[in-house]
């Protein structure tokens, strides 16, 4: 009796995984926090060539979103900004690392951002041992963007680089948990890391996840700057389920959100990095 339990657990995780696989995912948005939202909207539209999409006021809650990207949301990935009222500073902490953006021009771009004040972290110029050209600039919170060089792309918002302690153990949980696929795997033993990306689709065509881990760092700070990614999927409350029997956490139960009735789950990683879930059909309706 106890083996045949046992048997009908395992073809339950094997059936659920297998369902996360195949389940209609899209990175949908990154949420995080700025001291000054007017500014940041400025430095991302004038610098970065980002539109704002929308803006919505909570007073009730005492904060206010604003999300900036390349295209609408029902089709491209985008940031989430939260201005919390009275609050002008956070801290990033060392486990955040950077978005990236592709760019047509890198030089062009950091010659603007020059140009309107912005702060230049690391020059234009090629990869050491390579041929693509990027730089570094830091938005007014000091959240960092790498500029990519590359030719027109569908997805210019196209990395969030996040640190982690086992990379084995993020591409495992990124794979079976969040159904995305290991696209690349680099190790730089000069610079003592390993990176690996993660997504639901090519780098040239798509958002994917940069995991970093640096030799033998395993814990990074969170801070309080960086929020979570978000995610759509066709069912909330089966990818919950992926989610557990790939050993994460899940932190709010799926179901509907009061009020607005979007179906949502939230869970974090084995680093503690957050993930939300959201329903794809009522994602829709919330846009419309």
């Amino acid at each position: 009796m106890a083996s045949t339990e046992a048997a009908e657990l395992d073809t339950g995780k094997e059936s659920v995984l297998e369902w996360a696989q195949k389940d209609n995912r899209r990175m949908l948005h990154v949420v995080y926090r700025v001291g000054d939202l007017d500014k940041t909207i400025k430095f991302y539209t004038e610098c970065l060539g980002m539109k704002l999409l929308r803006k919505r006021d909570i007073p009730e809650e005492r904060y206010t979103n604003a999300f900036l990207g390349y295209g609408p949301e029902d089709s491209h990935f985008v940031v989430e900004l939260t201005y919390n009222y009275g609050v002008d500073k956070y801290d990033i902490g060392t486990g955040f690392g950077h978005f990236g953006i592709a760019v047509e021009d890198v030089y062009k771009t950091v010659d603007l951002v020059k140009a309107k004040g912005g702060k230049v972290s690391r020059e234009a110029g090629p990869v050491k041992g390579g041929s693509t050209v990027i730089a570094f600039v830091d938005d007014p919170d000091g959240y960092k963007f790498e500029l990519i060089q590359r030719p027109a792309t569908p997805e210019p918002l196209c990395q969030v680089m996040l640190r982690v302690g086992d990379l084995d153990r993020s591409i495992s949980f990124y794979e079976k948990a969040l159904g995305m696929k290991l696209l690349r795997k680099r190790d730089n033993p000069e610079y003592k890391y390993t990176l690996a990306m993660m997504g639901y689709a090519e780098e040239d065509k798509t958002t994917v996840m940069e995991l970093t881990y640096n030799y033998g760092v395993t814990e990074y700070t969170k801070g309080n700057a960086y929020a979570q990614i978000a995610i759509g999927t066709d069912d909330v409350y089966k990818t919950a389920e992926a989610v557990k029997v790939s050993g994460g956490k899940i932190t709010r139960q799926p179901g509907p959100l009061p009020g607005i009735s979007t179906k949502i789950t939230a869970c974090l990683d084995p680093d503690g990095w957050k993930t939300v879930f959201v329903d794809n059909k009522d994602f829709l309706k919330e846009l419309e």
